[in-house]
């Protein structure tokens, strides 16, 4: 979807109600019909990370962004996936790289298991579209406390439990 007169048809198809903004079961649907099957924790994570307004809801101008992450993600899967479907934990790596996540080992391992949802090694497209959804949020959130952007941050206890509490998928 990157025509901008598809994408505004589509977002007033979900927006049934016409009110200018979409809730996160709404979007839900509408990326099920497309064969993208998220949780609803999800898409409510990918509502926050393109929540400017800080509505709980997602207007045409933050689903434009949100829609610009998920092509480049999907960009990122269709160019190592080589016709199986799926992403080996190799190729996962890769695409990371290429839309601009690098992970040291350890912390690439861990995220990988969380997100390996039949723990086989292969990511389908969704496994991998959360898996990037998370690493997105994840930096976001680190972003607003690495104020120097010096790629290293202290937290005292407060905001650690702000972070804990806005971490969730």
């Amino acid at each position: 979807m990157e025509n901008s007169s598809t994408l505004r048809e589509w977002f007033s198809r979900v927006d049934a109600a016409n009110t200018g903004n979409i809730t996160a079961p709404q979007l839900k649907s509408a990326l099920a019909v497309g064969n993208l099957d998220f949780p609803l924790s999800v898409v409510q994570q990918m509502i926050r990370m393109y929540d400017f307004d800080r509505n709980g809801t997602m207007s045409f101008e933050e689903f434009l962004a949100l829609n610009k992450f998920l092509l480049k993600v999907q960009q990122a899967f269709s160019d190592r996936e080589r016709g199986r479907g799926y992403l080996v934990t190799d190729d996962v790596n890769e695409a990371l790289v290429k839309i601009g996540f690098l992970l040291d080992t350890p912390a690439f391992y861990t995220v990988c298991e969380s997100f390996d949802q039949k723990k086989k090694g292969m990511f389908r497209l969704d496994d991998f579209i959360s898996l990037c959804i998370f690493l997105q949020s994840a930096r976001n959130l680190f972003n607003s406390f690495d104020t120097a952007k010096q790629g290293r941050v202290t937290l005292d206890l407060n905001q650690f439990v702000y972070c804990t509490a806005n971490c969730r998928i």
